[in-house]
């Protein structure tokens, strides 16, 4: 009777978990945020929007910096929203940003 009870409890659990598991089809996303120092607000975007990139996928972040490397957008087939951006003064070169974005596949 035990054996069966416990049973039915991992088939319980083994069924809940594949009706909250997402399905294959859906979107991964990661918010990410990054700090970026420069002589100049570009400059200091330009590193902050890296970091945020590198924190999500090295390998879209190469593909990104070879292929334009615009602030603001992403590679291999990543989409970006939630895109947010603090600059000013400040940072070790003069200038910094914080920039946030959600970022899905």
């Amino acid at each position: 009777m035990k054996a069966i009870s416990a049973l039915a409890t991992a088939a319980a659990i083994t069924a809940s978990m594949l009706i909250l598991a997402p399905g294959a089809s859906a979107a991964q996303c990661i918010d990410k945020g990054g700090r970026g120092t420069g002589s100049s607000i570009p400059g200091a975007k330009f590193q902050a929007w890296e970091a945020v990139l590198q924190a999500t996928d090295w390998g879209m972040w190469a593909v990104w910096i070879s292929s334009g490397a615009k602030v603001g957008s992403a590679a291999s087939g990543y989409k970006v929203s939630n895109y947010r951006e603090k600059c000013g003064n400040g940072g070790a070169l003069g200038k910094e940003c914080i920039i946030r974005a959600k970022l899905c596949k």
